[in-house]
């Protein structure tokens, strides 16, 4: 059977009562020695004090003096002890021959304590002796003539001092209630820590946050993208191998200031204004990346913010895939269309036997087709471009618009720094624009007319409806990320992509518009000349 495991807040709680526990025995016991130790000086200074006063003593002086004078001095000498409520009170001559003792056999006898030769040499101390009835502190005082100039004996005053475990249990009661007490408040404190480090820790146990710490890391390391990630402090706290990658960075830098690793970097900002940036196109060395970055918010906080990058060019590689195919899916559903359209045109004419114009239908329908593929194709020599343009005139036709490419429009070779699919995104975008704008309008005659022209040194891209317009406070707003005059989810990216690619570029956008009268807009894209530092 599997044993069951303590809880973190268990394992606190008995951890900080156990201290506790140990922290007030230790502390009693200590506070006792020190106690005993002060006491041992208190009654040092007592003894030595009664033994001064009874070296002083005439009694004693005038005894020391007669063989018979303990008959004087033992009397004066119990009459002390008991008064002063000491053990004993001995006097002794130079000989160390008692003239007085609590038991009166060893008067006569000699003193032999074994600290008692500095005594005789006219010194004053107290040391501490062991005994039968347990330790002691005495105080040995010298008695001098009256002239003081002889020494005629030694006053010894002993009094037992309790031992530390006496004193321990003296003071039992004091020591319980400490003990109670604190063991009381250590395991209430212990529980409330506990419980609020359990909170603060999201009631998980250090083993699932050390599970979830490893698969949040392997979660971080196999994402696709750059994630980057700073502290309230503006210090790394997450740089995963995709970003060391894009960044080229080889060292570790988790703990690092930003701005010491990317000094240009925009997290600091974020962090200090707390407003999100999406979808910013920014430049690595020679590498262009699609940043996201976001405040990190926990409770109403800032506590840090985080970037997710990826590199234009993988991304683009995608996009060319799936925007290629769903450009020829675009082209050919058109084209379908117009060609049922063509095919029941000449279908009814010939169930009318009007076999003449049948043929005169079918030859302007295939040259009318044929002028504007060779006319496309030898303009511009990429065919994507090519099939986006014929694609969206059949979409404009659907729609009742009228696409016409501009007679000057050429496009030999594009630009070394620009790509085909920054072409293709942008004049799909404005030309998908326009004809929206122009099939809900009101004019009569509704046409778009394209116009590009470029070479290796730049792109210019002019598109013209004359569609329902714009007023000045739309016009102001028309690149804002997820702004729309269509009314439809998901619209209101097309043209900030289009802004974004061009000031990436380094290019200029222009537009003109009236309601009612449609709108033009100028997209020019410079050669390689372009520089720009990047920024993460």
């Amino acid at each position: 059977m599997k044993q069951a495991r303590l809880t973190m807040r268990t394992k606190i709680a008995i951890t900080i009562s156990i201290i506790v526990f140990f922290s007030v025995i230790s502390g009693s016991l200590i506070i006792i020695h020190r106690m005993a130790s002060l006491y041992e000086q208190e009654l040092g200074k007592k003894v030595m004090a009664i033994g001064q006063s009874l070296a002083q003593s005439p009694i004693i002086r005038e005894g020391l003096g007669k063989p018979e004078g303990w008959k004087i001095i033992q009397p004066f000498a119990e009459r002390v002890r008991l008064a002063t409520d000491v053990e004993y009170v001995v006097v002794f001559d130079m000989n160390k021959i008692r003239f007085s003792s609590p038991i009166e056999d060893r008067i006569g006898t000699r003193f032999v304590g074994g600290d008692e030769d500095p005594s005789l040499t006219e010194q004053s101390y107290v040391s501490r002796a062991h005994g039968v009835k347990g330790d002691s502190i005495r105080a040995f005082v010298p008695v001098m003539d009256e002239e003081g100039d002889k020494q005629l004996g030694v006053v010894v005053i002993g009094v037992l001092i309790p031992s530390f475990l006496q004193l321990v249990w003296d003071y039992r009661l004091d020591l319980t209630i400490s003990l109670l007490l604190g063991s009381i408040s250590g395991i209430l404190g212990a529980v409330w820590v506990a419980n609020r480090i359990k909170r603060q820790m999201l009631n998980m146990e250090p083993l699932d946050i050390a599970h979830l710490f490893k698969e949040r890391e392997a979660v971080i390391e196999s994402i696709a993208e750059g994630i980057i990630a700073i502290d309230s402090n503006e210090r790394i706290t997450v740089f995963n191998k995709q970003a060391m990658r894009i960044m080229a960075i080889t060292e570790d830098v988790i703990g690092k200031p930003i701005r010491e690793v990317i000094p240009d970097s925009r997290l600091p900002e974020i962090l200090k204004e707390g407003n999100p940036q999406y979808h910013q196109l920014r430049r690595i060395h020679k590498t262009v990346i699609l940043v996201n970055r976001i405040p990190i918010i926990v409770n109403g906080k800032i506590l840090g913010a985080m970037s997710t990058f990826q590199d234009r060019t993988e991304i683009d590689q995608l996009a060319e895939e799936l925007t290629g195919v769903k450009k020829f899916i675009d082209a050919l559903r058109a084209q379908n269309h117009e060609y049922l359209n063509k095919l029941h045109t000449i279908a009814g004419l010939i169930q009318l036997q009007r076999y003449e114009e049948v043929m005169e239908k079918i030859l302007s329908f295939n040259q009318e087709k044929e002028e504007e593929t060779h006319f496309l194709t030898s303009r511009i020599k990429d065919y994507s471009i090519s099939g986006l343009i014929l694609g969206k005139i059949s979409h404009a036709k659907e729609q009742g618009v009228e696409l016409k490419v501009d007679p000057r429009t050429s496009l030999p070779v594009l630009p070394v720094n620009v790509k085909e699919a920054d072409v293709l995104m942008i004049v799909g975008n404005l030309l998908e624009n326009a004809i929206y704008a122009t099939a809900h309008s009101s004019q009569t005659e509704k046409t778009i007319t394209l116009f590009l022209e470029g070479n290796e040194d730049g792109i210019e891209i002019e598109v013209i409806d004359n569609g329902i317009g714009m007023n000045p406070d739309t016009q102001t707003k028309i690149f804002d990320y997820g702004f729309t005059t269509k009314g439809s989810h998901g619209q209101g990216i097309g043209l900030y992509l289009v802004k974004q690619f061009v000031d990436l570029l380094g290019g200029e956008i222009e537009c003109e518009s009236k309601v009612g009268e449609g709108t033009r807009f100028v997209v020019i894209l410079p050669g390689p000349e372009w520089d720009m530092e990047g920024e993460s």
